[in-house]
């Protein structure tokens, strides 16, 4: 073999796209490691479900059924426009109180809770998901006296976005989830931010 012949052998492949996906799908190797993610990614997005079924039925835990979505309650306004709204920011969330933030909010919920769970479209929905945990962050204002959380920097948002994260680098969709077969869909393998 000459050295040249070595050199070759030695470079690495460069992987078709769909093996490339494949590839990925082996970045966490250890069965229960993936277990353990999957049971993350379903937490998570169990989070995000429960928000949109609790705001849109009024199942009594954050809220009382007279204030259900579907009882004509306003989810984001009663938030935006409550006393969980403190600091600086307080009047910029005042200002996108509307019908449309209710609407736009329990779709984010619903659509980042059903996608998370099914795990597919785990990369969108990761940065769906920290946007809004970020604004939610920022209106509860966790810095300095009185603010709205025990913590200045880490909070339950900041986990939460950060387990988003987790479970969308890794693909927890590919255990006990649909991810695999959302990975070989036509149009993700075409765009795979969807992945």
């Amino acid at each position: 073999m000459t050295n040249s012949e070595s050199v070759l052998a030695a470079a690495p492949v460069q992987p078709a796209r769909s093996d490339r996906l494949t590839t990925q799908l082996d970045i966490v190797r250890s069965a229960g490691a993936r277990r353990v993610l999957a049971v993350l990614r379903l937490a998570t997005g169990f989070i995000f479900l429960w928000a949109f079924l609790d705001k849109a039925f009024g199942l009594g835990y954050s809220t009382p059924a007279e204030r259900a979505w579907i009882s004509g309650g306003t989810p984001s306004r009663g938030f935006l426009l409550g006393d969980a709204v403190v600091g600086p920011l307080k009047p910029v969330f005042a200002s996108i109180a509307s019908p449309a933030s209710d609407v736009l909010f329990m779709l984010g919920m619903l659509g980042i809770g059903l996608a998370v769970m099914l795990g597919i479209g785990l990369r969108v929905s990761a940065v769906a998901g920290t946007v809004v945990l970020l604004l939610m962050y920022l209106a509860e204002w966790p810095i300095g006296l009185g603010a709205g959380s025990t913590n200045p920097i880490v909070n339950y948002h900041v986990i939460y976005a950060l387990s988003l994260i987790v479970i969308a680098v890794l693909h927890a969709g590919d255990t006990w989830g649909a991810g695999r077969p959302w990975k070989r869909l036509g149009i993700v393998q075409r765009a795979p931010w969807l992945i």
